[in-house]
């Protein structure tokens, strides 16, 4: 039976080399997978921060993933799906992947943020703690050495933002990775 999988974490442990990864796996293999990513940074392609990246599809909230994969399954089919940046799916689209799981006994591997700056979850990781058959978190670093879970948001001065949009796209110039009492003082304080 096909699982709907949640690999969690936070800013720069792996996220989207892990998928890559898987990838690369099934295709060397002569399978067929289909990669999404968030519409909203509007690159088109899952990176990672060592260099490694490939094209993706991009689904926005209207998307409708299920549609979309089975259209693809139809076609050629398909061994796995694959979603990065699935903190911005929604509860609905959560539920489409966990039918294509369920329905078309087609694993489907889900890679995202858990909490936004604010520490707050994000509504597609909400529905895939909820949903997902199994969860897995990946390990970042603090800068003290403990494991990072936390994403503290920074402006251009380094200082800690404490409001603002849920989303705001951006990578190691925006987003620091800390454990969770840097980054509660680092809120505190307003800096790290």
């Amino acid at each position: 039976m096909a699982k709907l999988y949640f690999y969690y974490a936070s800013m720069n442990a792996g996220k989207s080399t892990t998928l890559l990864q898987a990838d690369f796996n099934y295709r060397e293999r002569g399978m067929h997978t289909m990669l999404w990513t968030g519409a909203i940074d509007g690159r088109g392609r899952i990176a990672s921060r060592i260099g490694l990246d490939t094209e993706a599809n991009l689904f926005a909230p209207e998307t409708d993933l299920r549609a979309a994969v089975e259209a693809e399954h139809a076609a050629r089919p398909l061994a796995c799906v694959l979603i990065d940046e699935a903190q911005w799916l929604t509860r609905a689209q959560v539920l489409q992947l966990a039918g294509i799981a369920d329905s078309l006994g087609i694993p489907v591997l889900a890679y995202g943020l858990r909490t936004d700056f604010r520490g707050e979850l994000f509504p597609g990781s909400a529905a895939l703690l909820a949903l997902a058959d199994a969860l897995v978190e990946l390990k970042s670093v603090c800068e003290c050495g403990r494991k990072a879970t936390m994403n503290l948001r920074v402006d251009a001065g380094g200082k800690a933002v404490r409001e603002g949009a849920q989303v705001e796209v951006g990578g190691n110039d925006r987003y620091v990775a800390l454990c969770r009492r840097h980054f509660m003082e680092a809120l505190t304080n307003g800096r790290l």
